[in-house]
């Protein structure tokens, strides 16, 4: 495989300390494939393209090692282990069981003032100028109305798997994640905990294949 190579300048995402949003990056470019197994990984030249210090890098990339997506060896370097297309979906089956019992438990136990603003964030995901950071505050208050703290706790290390840039691979899964959140708000709003369950459940295992597919086709090499 070949080594590293930088594809864009500084941060594609921002938010977060410089730690996070390298972490970020990097770790959406190994989920989508554009690091590929076996690359090895350059920490000057991250940090150049970055434009930031070593430390903040290497930290992410410790960090990416605790994740399992990268190995760190004093003699060998960083070196991407990657993610293969079956890995992608079975990282969002895990995600989708966790996010279907949120939903159960979020229809079984969510306030008035929950619901109203669940029904806000999920309109305001229209005409936003960051989609992916307003869908993740939608499921975040449907995660949080669960009134789980160990769930939520499981969900934010499970949630690590979607790709950053995953409504801009899959523009049709956007309008249809529009579709779904209407159907799981009215399954919440009925307090039918059994729809509620399904449907968050095939909607994150929806995202996951659409995923597997695109890595077994070449993804970004494509």
């Amino acid at each position: 495989m070949s080594d590293f190579k930088s594809t864009s300048t500084g941060f594609k995402h921002i938010g977060g300390t410089v730690r996070d949003r390298a972490a970020s990056e990097l770790r959406d470019r190994i989920l989508t494939g554009r690091l590929q197994p076996g690359a090895r990984i350059d920490l000057d030249e991250i940090t150049r393209e970055f434009g930031t210090s070593r430390t903040p890098v290497r930290e992410a990339l410790l960090e990416l090692s605790y994740e399992g997506l990268v190995a760190v060896n004093p003699r060998s370097g960083i070196t991407v282990i990657g993610m293969t297309p079956d890995d992608a979906v079975d990282n969002f089956a895990v995600l989708a069981a966790l996010a279907g019992k949120a939903a159960e438990w979020a229809t079984l136990r969510i306030t008035e003032a929950q619901l109203a603003e669940l029904h806000e964030l999920a309109g305001a995901i229209d005409g936003s100028g960051d989609v992916v950071a307003a869908n993740r505050r939608f499921h975040r208050a449907v995660n949080r109305a669960s009134g789980s703290v160990r769930l939520l706790t499981h969900l934010r290390q499970a949630s690590q798997v979607v790709p950053a840039s995953y409504f801009e691979l899959f523009p049709e899964q956007e309008r249809r994640a529009r579709k779904e959140h209407a159907a799981l708000l009215e399954a919440i709003g009925a307090g039918d905990a059994v729809a509620a369950r399904s449907i968050a459940e095939a909607h994150v295992l929806d995202a996951g294949a659409a995923l597997g597919d695109w890595l077994r086709t070449g993804g970004a090499e494509g």
